[in-house]
């Protein structure tokens, strides 16, 4: 991964490829950011107009590049749109400052852009930690790639042992002719690399975007790879590197202890299913987070089979599950002040003599009974399991993340997912949440009318309802299986999970890793005793 180091260096005599400044959006035109005072001086101050004559407005996304002027050691000038500055007279307004998702935004635009560099400069705003903290994750979430199937067994390796490296070994692929490495070295320019706050500041975004870039290789695995057996395994080496309990329920242990929604999801495949328990706990606390996600290897739909087109990237069905790993690793790393558990609910849903049908009733490990009428509605199946384990050790709040429902796409598009939970408060923290960190989201409605649809002639409950609304008829289905008085948030990730177009901003083509940075933010608010 890209290495990220502070510097209070002048930009003209820092050695690198390149010198990233910000541009934004202004009342008459570009306005070149603060931190790129010395590059506009060096241009005479007439930066701004050499900019728009080149075309450039400071939209977001925006890149223009440029040679650097006379005298820099760096060659390049790389300019990235801000979009549009905060406001005040002459278009900008110091006191404001620039949003951080807009720092974020450009930085992985910028880092992108410079796939093939040994080192640039990032002289974007900064106006405190948070500023280089959301530089660094854009650096990082930015310069992201998966090349771990294109260079050789040695990369793949990496990619199935889940040690983090398939995004950080791309020198052969470069070699090999590939494709060119990530950028090698990111500096930020006005970070005190003796500041306790600014260090802190960066030592966060490298845990978080490692572990969340972890997330997205394991999206990007191909199913072949990453059965039920094989995250799990990965999980337990990355929770012995990090001090992490874990406890991983094979086949026969599922069957031992009546975790009938796994099992059933999970019968017709030769890839047994695993529910695997992550156990991090810190010595002084007194709150307890339980995050639970969706794990389907691979999902074709079981008897209901997909239809042509919908299979080809269903092996991101367990971005759920990877977010949670993804984020209880992060909490570990951070030494956060509080206690986080991660269930994995992990199942390949594939059709065979011994899949589950529509029409089969399974008893849950509630001991509830569901009449399965639709077995691509699975998801709500291994969740409703690990839903009701998290719940036995009574939390203080469980969230779950699925790339649970078409329904949600349809409502609320590809980029943002949807929040239900059984108390609106919770619902409004974790939306703020979300939106803190740069994840779009929107909270859900859990309507009541709704659960009538689910009723069963021959079972507790279906795991089907009205077609309308199916999102939060799902939703509805999840909060069945969550132990009374326990509040619970519901994440419905289907939409943003996986990124089948371009990218864009700091988001890959592939797999995303939506939602761990999220999670991430929930644990801190807990430690600090700011949940709500």
């Amino acid at each position: 991964m890209t290495a990220l180091t502070l510097s209070t260096a002048a930009a003209p005599g820092l050695r690198a490829d390149a010198i990233v400044i910000g541009v934004a959006k202004g009342a008459q035109g570009p306005v070149v950011a603060p931190g790129a005072e010395a590059v506009d001086k060096a241009y005479d101050g007439k930066l701004a107009g050499i900019l728009e004559t080149l075309g450039a407005s400071g939209a977001e996304g925006e890149l223009t590049k440029l040679p650097a002027p006379a005298g820099f050691k760096a060659p390049l000038v790389v300019a990235v749109g801000l979009g549009a500055a905060p406001d005040g007279p002459d278009g900008t307004d110091a006191d404001a400052g620039y949003d951080a998702e807009a720092l974020r935004k450009a930085a992985g635009v910028a880092a992108r852009a410079l796939t093939g560099s040994r080192k640039a400069a990032f002289a974007l705003p900064v106006d405190g930690p948070g500023a280089i903290g959301a530089i660094g994750e854009g650096v990082l979430l930015g310069a992201y790639s998966f090349d771990a199937y294109k260079g050789g067994a040695q990369d793949a390796g990496n990619a199935k042992a889940g040690n983090g490296k398939a995004a950080n070994a791309k020198a052969a692929n470069a070699k090999a002719g590939n494709g060119k490495a990530p950028l090698a070295e990111a500096a930020v320019l006005g970070g005190k690399p003796r500041d306790a706050a600014h260090k802190g500041a960066l030592a966060r975004a490298v845990a978080v975007c490692e572990e969340l870039n972890r997330a997205r290789d394991l999206i990007n695995m191909p199913p072949n790879d990453l059965t039920p057996a094989a995250f799990a395994g990965i999980a337990q080496t990355a929770a012995k590197e990090h001090g992490i309990k874990v406890q991983v329920l094979d086949d026969k242990a599922l069957t031992k202890g009546g975790y009938g929604g796994i099992l059933g999801v999970g019968g017709g495949s030769a890839a047994t299913p695993r529910l695997v328990k992550l156990s991090y706990r810190h010595p002084k606390a007194d709150k307890h987070l339980a995050f639970v996600g969706k794990g389907i290897t691979y999902d074709s739909g079981g008897i209901s089979l997909k239809p042509a087109g919908h299979n080809e990237t269903m092996k991101c069905d367990m971005s759920g599950a990877a977010a949670v790993f993804a984020a209880v690793v992060a909490a570990a790393r951070l030494g956060l002040e509080v206690n986080v558990t991660g269930w994995l609910a992990l199942a390949e849903n594939m059709p065979s003599g011994t899949a589950v049908r529509p029409g089969d009733v399974l008893r849950m490990y509630s001991g509830k009974t569901v009449e399965v009428l639709n077995t691509d509605a699975e998801g709500r199946l291994v969740l409703a399991d690990a839903l009701w384990a998290a719940s036995q050790e009574t939390p203080d709040a469980i969230v779950d993340v699925a790339t649970l429902t078409g329904a949600m796409m349809l409502a609320l598009g590809s980029r943002t997912f949807g929040v239900m939970a059984n108390d609106d408060a919770f619902r409004t923290t974790v939306y703020e949440a979300a939106e803190e960190v740069g994840e779009p989201a929107w909270p859900m409605p859990l309507p009541e009318h709704l659960r009538k649809g689910m009723d069963s002639p021959v079972a507790d409950i279906a795991n089907m309802g009205e077609r309308m609304g199916g999102g939060l008829v799902a939703g509805l289905f999840l909060r069945e299986f969550v132990g009374e008085g326990i509040t619970w948030a519901h994440l419905d990730i289907a939409g943003p999970a996986f990124n089948e177009g371009g990218p864009f901003g700091y988001t890959p083509k592939g797999g995303t890793g939506t939602a761990v940075r999220t999670l991430v933010r929930l644990a801190e608010l807990t430690a600090a005793g700011d949940l709500g």
